[in-house]
């Protein structure tokens, strides 16, 4: 696709002057914000800058994420750091083969109130939470976990009828272990697509792991003034060990997200752009004529219309957080790996023929 410079136009809803510069300043507000709260969450997340990136991508853009990596790679540290720089509540659940729906979403308890008539009371169950983070979604049964990628999608859970509305913002990441496939629930193609992103997670590089070994693995206590609180009588056992904890600031307030996100969304779109997702996601499909003869040979299915949606809020959030007013082509290129490659699936004869993801890439970003 050649470069029209009359395409740079932006499209979409005009803004006035007025607008324009009042939205300039508050996406230079906001940018100045995640930049504070990246380096904020790097102080006790370490080799996984990428990462932090790319989770504060998702948030601006109120989508989901979905993490792959082996043990150890602070995805749990990292969920509850960022959370705690970004102002959210959170909660963690281990999902396992015997998880229930009603353990995500809640039940209802019968209870014997004052006057004594049994009434049922719902006790909310941790989906009511800003970030949630779904540790090793693939080990819960099939119920389970459409009953929380619906809550994703509706951002509302239905119980006995009555109908509840999640808090805002609302943001699942969930996990996925590459190493252990026994006894996993692979996530179905249709439910894979409602993450905006999905992000594989690697070891950190050699001078962060070092650093992970020392800071973790050492102590600044007074042992001194530690034998002398033993020996005074002090019960050590009911003392949370936290001298070793770095106490991170908080940089976002209430709202801030929330803005941040309606922000995000106003911003406009040129027709490079959109002329760009458009031949990326739609040459991705096999069954498309225009597709390349690698797509149609070696692809089993494709991108559906969520794909172009994913594209253009993680652009324009990625804008945000650069302190651009408009994303532009190199964002989408930037996006392709974390947005396409968990919507489409290659055929066997790929592996066989050493097809691979990358070489697909090449292809759909051809002349742009």
């Amino acid at each position: 696709m050649t470069q029209d410079p009359s395409k740079d136009q932006l499209i979409g809803q005009p803004l006035s002057n007025d607008e324009s510069a009042f939205l300039a300043e508050k996406v230079q507000d906001f940018s100045s914000q995640l930049i504070l709260a990246h380096k904020e969450i790097a102080k006790d997340v370490w080799g996984q800058d990428k990462v932090i990136e790319r989770i504060l991508n998702t948030l601006v853009a109120a989508g989901h994420l979905l993490s792959v990596g082996a043990p150890g790679t602070a995805k749990t540290r990292t969920v509850s750091r960022v959370a705690t720089v970004m102002g959210l509540d959170w909660k963690r659940v281990q999902f396992t083969s015997d998880l229930m729906p009603s353990d995500i979403l809640g039940s209802e308890i019968l209870e014997v109130g004052e006057s004594g008539k049994q009434e049922y009371r719902f006790n909310k169950g941790p989906i009511f939470t800003q970030f949630l983070m779904a540790d090793e979604i693939n080990r819960a049964g099939a119920r389970t976990q459409s009953a929380l990628l619906e809550a994703m999608q509706e951002r509302r859970v239905t119980i006995a009828g009555q109908r509840y509305i999640l808090q805002q913002p609302f943001t699942v990441m969930a996990t996925q272990n590459p190493i252990e496939q026994e006894g996993t629930n692979p996530l179905p193609e249709a439910q894979l697509d409602r993450f905006l992103m999905r992000l594989d997670v690697d070891y950190p590089d050699l001078e962060a792991e070092k650093k992970v070994m020392i800071l973790t693995t050492g102590t600044s206590t007074d042992l001194r003034a530690l034998f002398e609180k033993s020996a005074s009588g002090v019960d050590l056992t009911q003392a949370a060990d936290k001298d070793e904890e770095i106490t991170l600031k908080s940089i976002l307030g209430l709202n801030d997200l929330i803005l941040m996100q309606k922000t995000a969304k106003r911003l406009p779109l040129s027709q490079n752009v959109v002329d760009a997702v458009m031949q990326i996601v739609r040459n991705a499909r096999p069954s498309n004529q225009d597709a390349s003869k690698l797509v149609q040979e070696h692809v089993s299915w494709g991108p559906g219309p969520r794909a172009v949606q994913a594209f253009a809020m993680a652009a324009k959030a990625k804008a945000l957080m650069d302190n651009r007013l408009a994303p532009n082509v190199a964002d989408i290129i930037d996006l392709i790996d974390p947005i396409l490659e968990h919507r489409m699936a290659l055929k066997f004869t790929a592996k066989m023929e050493k097809v691979t993801f990358q070489d697909i890439k090449k292809e759909l970003t051809r002349g742009l």
